[in-house]
Formats: C-alpha cells, sequence, structure tokens
C-alpha cells in the first residue's frame, strides 16, 4: 500500500508551509537542516553532527522550499541555496557526512526527515558547505 499522489503532495506541502491538508497551518514551520557523519535512525537516533568549528543548523521557512509535484513520487525541492556557515576548523574531525537531516529545532529537537548525501565528504577548515538551489530533495512515495 502506498499513499495516493494527491496525499504525499499535500503532506509534503503542509509539512513545509506550503498549504495545508488540515485546516488552517497558522504560523508555518521553520525546517532545521543539518549534517550528519553517520546514518540516521528512523527514531531519530545515531545522528552525528559537529558541536563546534562554526557548525549551526540552517534554518529554512516555507519560502526556501517550491511547491511539491503532483507527480508519483511527489518530490519537493529547495527553491532557496541553503548555506552553512564557513567551517572554522575540521567537522567532525574530517569524517565525511553523509546524510542531511531535517529537524524541527535548531538544536537537539526531532528528526523530521533524513537522507544520504549525492556525494559524501568532510567539510574542513575553511570550506563552506551548501546545497544549490533545487539540490536538497525530498520525496514522499
Amino acid at each position: 500500500m502506498s499513499f495516493a499522489t494527491r496525499t504525499a503532495k499535500g503532506l509534503l506541502d503542509t509539512l513545509f508551509g506550503k498549504t495545508s491538508v488540515f485546516g488552517a497551518l497558522g504560523t508555518a514551520p521553520v525546517i532545521h537542516v543539518g549534517l550528519s557523519s553517520t546514518t540516521p535512525a528512523a527514531d531519530g537516533t545515531n545522528i552525528t553532527e559537529e558541536a563546534a568549528n562554526g557548525y549551526a543548523r540552517d534554518a529554512t521557512v516555507a519560502g526556501d522550499w517550491v511547491t511539491a509535484t503532483s507527480a508519483d513520487p511527489s518530490v519537493l525541492d529547495n527553491g532557496n541555496a541553503i548555506t552553512f556557515a564557513t567551517a572554522t576548523g575540521d567537522w567532525v574531525s574530517a569524517a565525511n557526512l553523509t546524510y542531511f537531516v531535517l529537524m524541527d529545532a535548531l538544536t537537539v529537537g526531532n528528526m523530521l526527515i533524513a537522507g544520504a548525501l549525492g556525494t559524501a565528504k568532510p567539510v574542513l577548515n575553511g570550506d563552506t558547505a551548501s546545497f544549490p538551489v533545487g539540490d536538497l530533495n525530498v520525496t514522499l512515495t
């Protein structure tokens, strides 16, 4: 069993504050984008983020995301670049960052979604990690 295309689109649009299939949203949610060097578990554990060296999750709002597609699967992308602060030291001891995480808070919080990065790479002192427009894809099937 899978969600209908219309339902998947509605859920993605609601989560990212574009519209609401469940009634008035009120304030659009803030989605915080993070990077992990370990594979996040479905329950939101096993996330390894940098704890210093200029790292912070990047806060996004509804306007930073495009409206989900009506295709099957429904896909939603970042409509604005997501850019982290320049690293002031190697992040996660120069380990490859392999996953993105979408969280409901700037620190700690709950994981909403996680996904593998297309290319695993370290963020070293002086690097600026970013997702260009359209590169962070969230799919709901």
